[in-house]
C-alpha cells in the first residue's frame, strides 16, 4: 500500500459575485492522481498558477477536495474520526517557502521548534530541551541559537528552524512547497543536502513542489507536471523527463540555464545537456 494517494481529486473555487449572479467556477485542479511510497521524493514541477500550492493545501488537510480522496497511510484523511485525523497530522508535516510567514517572530528558535513536541509528547522541561538541541544540532546550528528570535537568523537558518520544527515528531511524509525557491544559490544547495541527508536517515517521504526543475531533480526520485489544474504528465523515473515529447514539458526543459552565464543561450550549448545541467546543483 502506498503512502499517500491521491484519487481524482477536482477542485474549483468560485468566481467573484457580479451582481446578483456568480461567474463560472475557476477550476483549479482537474482529474488529479498519483501516489507516494515511503522513503521517496516526488517532485511536482509546474509554472505559476498551475494549481500545486492548490493541491497541496488539499493533501495537508487544509482544503477539501470538491471531488475525489485523499488516502494517506489508507486513511481519507477528511472522512476519518478525530482520533486518527489527529495521529495522521501528526505524520504529515510541511516547510512552506516563506521562513519568516512560518513561524511567530515574538518566539524563540526554541519554543518554534518545541511547538509539535508538547501538542503531541509529554516531556519534561529537561527532555525536551535536549530533544530541541539535538534538532538543532541535526541541522547544522547549536545550542547557542535557542534564545536567538526570528529576526536574528538569516533566511538559510531559519528554513532549517523550520525543518528541525517539521522532523521533530518523526513524520512519515513532509510537503515541501516551494521550500528552497526564496534562498540564494549557495544555501539552497546547502538546504537540499540537508533534506537528502534527512530523508535517508530518517527514511522520510517527500512531495516537493516546486517551479524549479534543478532543485527538483537534485532530490526527487519521481517527477510529476502540473499545468493548468491537469497533471499532464508523470515519470516514475525522473530520468524520462528529459525524453519527453509533451511541448510543455519541452518548453520548461529549455529554461534551463547551464551554470556558467557564458554558455547561457537560447539553446543549450553543444554538448552540455539540459540533464547534465541538472546534475551540478
Amino acid at each position: 500500500m502506498s503512502l499517500l494517494q491521491v484519487k481524482e481529486v477536482n477542485h474549483s473555487y468560485d468566481s467573484k459575485k457580479l451582481f446578483k449572479w456568480k461567474e463560472p467556477l475557476n477550476k483549479v485542479l482537474s482529474n488529479i492522481s498519483f501516489s507516494i511510497e515511503e522513503g521517496t521524493c516526488l517532485g511536482l514541477l509546474g509554472t505559476s498558477g498551475a494549481g500545486k500550492s492548490t493541491l497541496g493545501k488539499v493533501i495537508l488537510g487544509i482544503q477539501r477536495p470538491q471531488q475525489g480522496q485523499v488516502l494517506f497511510q489508507g486513511y481519507d484523511i477528511y472522512n476519518s474520526d478525530k482520533h486518527t485525523q489527529r495521529k495522521l497530522r501528526r505524520d504529515l508535516q510541511v516547510v512552506f517557502q516563506d521562513s519568516y510567514s512560518s513561524v511567530n517572530p515574538r518566539m524563540t528558535a526554541e519554543r518554534i521548534i518545541s511547538e509539535p513536541l508538547e501538542n503531541y509528547e509529554k516531556l519534561s522541561i529537561s527532555e525536551k530541551r535536549r530533544k530541541v538541541i539535538s534538532l538543532l544540532e541535526r541541522v547544522g546550528l547549536s545550542e547557542k541559537d535557542l534564545k536567538k528570535y526570528p529576526h536574528q537568523f538569516s533566511g538559510g537558518q531559519l528554513q532549517r528552524i523550520n525543518i528541525a520544527r517539521a522532523i521533530s515528531l518523526k513524520p512519515k511524509l513532509i510537503v515541501l512547497d516551494e521550500s528552497v525557491s526564496s534562498l540564494d544559490m549557495v544555501t539552497q544547495r546547502l538546504i537540499l543536502d540537508l533534506l537528502r541527508e534527512l530523508k535517508d536517515d530518517f527514511g522520510l517521504s517527500y512531495l516537493f513542489i516546486t517551479h524549479d526543475i534543478k532543485a527538483a531533480f537534485s532530490i526527487s526520485d519521481s517527477l510529476g507536471v502540473l499545468e493548468k489544474g491537469e497533471l499532464i504528465e508523470f515519470y516514475h523515473s525522473k530520468d524520462h523527463f528529459f525524453s519527453s515529447e509533451n511541448p510543455v514539458v519541452k518548453q520548461m526543459r529549455n529554461s534551463i540555464l547551464v551554470e556558467h552565464p557564458r554558455f547561457r543561450h537560447f539553446r543549450p550549448r553543444s554538448g552540455v545537456t539540459n540533464k547534465e545541467s541538472c546534475q551540478n546543483i
